[in-house]
């Protein structure tokens, strides 16, 4: 009961981080690697750095209702200078660290950002490349002072030189800290974040203390999250979903959050670190698995068997043991025996020996890769979110894990499915507005808390689960008048290690056709052991082989989905693979990896019209941007295939 009432009083992260030097005190709050040496911080020592900041920024004029801009990679500095910034009044908001200018410049723009800290020159330079469009930034603090020794500092400062000024100044501003942060309530502003912008300009979603916190909690309870936790850092801080694992639940719960070094050490960070709780996009799943097969394909024909024996018998047990299901007892057995021959191993060179709850999100993941990795062990389970919605939407419970379905409603949510099949839902996570965008705003959240995800479903009448089809946008018809369902599609497509990703046309059309990008290290790992020589991307793309490789995938989604009597429609008849990736800087990608659909048919349109024409090759020419920021054209000459596509039930039913 003391614990409840003491609750009520935990309306802001700056509150939670008062609570957790009282409670955890010494205890690990966050680790970085920094020169191969991992340092730490507790929660006594995080609250001291958070006020230095806070007072710094005072010393500098920082307003209530001021927009802090954020922009690196995950670094302990950067967290602690969101709870920083919310201990004024201030509102964090975190950009993508790739991001180029351009895009800088119309969030800075949009949001009026009167402070930016920025991790190195790199970022520092972005800025000021775009300072004459963004006037409204007065103040840049960076981290790293490498190279910054000849800029001109009237309004650049070094983050431990203002640290340095809050300490200094704290008699100054010690009553102004104490009533901004006394005076948070659970209606400010906690956090604004970008939508990635699939269909044009992000939007900032402002998310309220309300919506972080009441999100945070319901989804520890619902996971038995402690203080116990560790947890890796790696993913964009810009994305709702790092920012409720590593600041609303890691201060909910108190656990702490570990951040690589950088995105080259990140495997071997994870496997240092072992983290308890774990989230990744498919395509991080994917991957690892691809680098595992790999390997096993290099290894040698005794351990292949013994590999594929026991993996055999995971797939068979290891979901049902996972669920704590009967199981018979040499079954028992010969998994304990797999596990210290097998499993345990290969959970260990992953990084996932200590997982006990795993999440992924973002896109459709792979039945097959989906059930590797619960074979093995591992709590790898599904869950729906928004930035709109705080995360969750809908969440897998242990125990009602499945491949094809995103879960139940998450604790406190509301889901209803509307007459064309969108999904809507309403939860204390509901966004509060879109930020200077009304119309928006009013078209996504009704007067009773509604909101539209702009996605297609269906609850499964069997589990009660819901399960996405596709964008309600994306969903159309063929000209004969069946569905189109392009996503459901790429999914099955990209389930394939050899495909990175995938773009089906269709709509209004007779049929469906498909832009294929090759994954460069599974191909090229392939083209090595079948001593197939190649010197570009390029190149390997257009390799007759690799064509034939690719085909026989397509072929191989087109009898599964001409089983399925809705989606039959959309098999691929004619596909060609790309002579480049497609890529967040040419923006064909958002920041999150989402295919900027619209996009990708203008600028290839010449490509699309040929899939359609019966061409059998096309000319192209494309523009390209280089890491530099420069531009460039590449040209190619694509070859075009046809696909098999089979009888569906209702072709039978019709002759």
């Amino acid at each position: 009961m003391e614990e409840r009432s003491a609750s009520r009083d935990l309306v802001s992260i700056p509150a939670l981080l008062e609570r957790n030097v009282r409670k955890f005190g010494t205890s690990a709050a966050y680790r970085e690697k920094e020169f191969g040496i991992w340092q730490s911080w507790n929660w006594i020592e995080v609250a001291e750095e958070v006020r230095a900041l806070a007072l710094g920024l005072l010393a500098l004029g920082a307003r209530k209702g001021d927009f802090v801009a954020l922009i690196g990679r995950n670094r302990p500095a950067f967290y602690m200078s969101m709870v920083a910034a919310q201990s004024i009044g201030a509102i964090p908001v975190p950009l993508y660290q790739d991001a180029v200018a351009e895009e800088m410049a119309y969030v800075l723009g949009h949001c009026g950002a009167r402070f930016v800290i920025a991790e190195d020159q790199e970022q520092v330079d972005k800025v000021l490349e775009i300072h004459d469009r963004t006037p409204e930034v007065e103040h840049v603090i960076y981290l790293d002072p490498r190279g910054m020794r000849n800029y001109d500092h009237s309004h650049l400062h070094a983050f431990d030189d203002v640290q340095a000024e809050g300490r200094a100044a704290h008699e100054r501003f010690e009553t102004e800290f104490e009533t901004r942060r006394s005076a948070i309530t659970e209606d400010d502003i906690c956090v604004m974040l970008y939508t990635s912008g699939t269909t044009g300009k992000p939007k900032g979603v402002v998310l309220s203390n309300r919506n972080i916190i009441e999100s945070a909690r319901a989804s520890c309870e619902f996971d038995r999250l402690t203080d116990k936790e560790d947890v890796l850092a790696y993913l964009p801080m810009a994305w709702v979903g790092d920012f409720i694992f590593s600041i609303g639940q890691a201060y909910w719960a108190g656990f702490c959050v570990n951040c690589p070094e950088s995105s080259d050490t990140m495997m071997n960070d994870l496997r240092e670190i072992g983290p308890t709780y774990y989230f990744a996009p498919p395509r991080v799943f994917e991957t690892q698995l691809t680098n595992v097969i790999i390997r096993m394909n290099d290894a040698g024909p005794m351990k292949r068997r013994l590999f594929d024996h026991f993996m055999a018998h995971a797939r068979k047990v290891g979901p049902a043991i996972l669920d704590k299901k009967p199981v018979g007892l040499w079954d028992r057995l010969k998994y304990r025996l797999g596990d210290l021959l097998i499993y345990g191993p290969l959970k260990n060179v992953l990084g996932f020996s200590r997982v006990r709850v795993g999440y992924t999100a973002g896109e459709a993941i792979g039945p097959e890769i989906f059930e590797f990795y619960r074979s093995l062990g591992i709590n790898l389970k599904q869950l729906y979110g928004q930035t709109e919605a705080t995360v969750f939407i809908t969440i897998q419970p242990d125990g009602e894990v499945r491949a094809d379905t995103v879960g139940v409603p998450a604790p406190g949510v509301e889901v209803k499915i509307g007459d064309n099949g969108e999904i809507y839902y309403r939860s204390p996570g509901v966004f509060v507005e879109y930020y200077k965008n009304p119309e928006s705003t009013a078209s996504t959240k009704d007067a009773e808390g509604w909101v539209a995800t702009g996605d297609a479903g269906f609850f499964d009448e069997e589990s009660g689960h819901l399960r996405i089809i596709d964008r309600a946008k994306d969903v159309g018809k063929m000209a004969d008048g069946r569905l189109f369902a392009p996503k459901y599609i790429e999914n099955k497509l990209k389930f394939y290690p050899n495909i990175l990703e995938a773009v089906v046309f269709g709509d209004g059309r007779e049929m469906c056709t498909a832009f294929i990008n090759i994954d460069l290290t599974a191909v090229g790992n392939w083209a090595e052991r079948n001593n197939i020589a190649y010197s570009s991307y390029q190149e390997l793309a257009g390799h007759p082989q690799v064509y034939a490789m690719i085909q026989a995938h397509v072929e191989e989604v087109n009898r599964a989905v001409a089983s399925d009597a809705m989606l039959s429609g959309c098999q691929v008849h004619r596909f060609l693979i790309l002579h480049k990736e497609l890529d967040a800087d040419d923006g064909e990608l958002t920041r999150t990896r989402k295919v900027r659909r619209r996009l990708v048919e203008d600028k290839y349109a010449d490509l699309i019209t040929a899939l359609y024409d019966g061409s059998a090759e096309v000319r192209t020419e494309t523009e390209v941007t280089y890491e530099d920021g420069r531009k460039g054209t590449i040209s190619a000459t694509l070859e075009i295939r046809d696909a098999r596509v089979c009888e569906t039930t209702n072709d039978k039913a019709a002759a």
